[in-house]
């Protein structure tokens, strides 16, 4: 029982995502979105349009 216990915390979890309050898109949580750049509401990334 034990032994199940330590590898239950091992499970697979799908990674959560997050809206961008700047465009609205899906980002993983503590990352700068790839769209349009902004972290923490202000501009990180230059993000050049195609």
């Amino acid at each position: 029982m034990r032994l199940r216990t330590r590898k239950a915390a091992n499970a697979w979890h799908a990674a959560k995502l997050a809206k961008c309050p700047q465009c609205g898109a899906a980002v993983l949580s503590h990352t700068a979105c790839p769209s349009c750049g902004h972290y923490k509401g202000r501009q990180v990334l230059t993000i050049e349009a195609q």
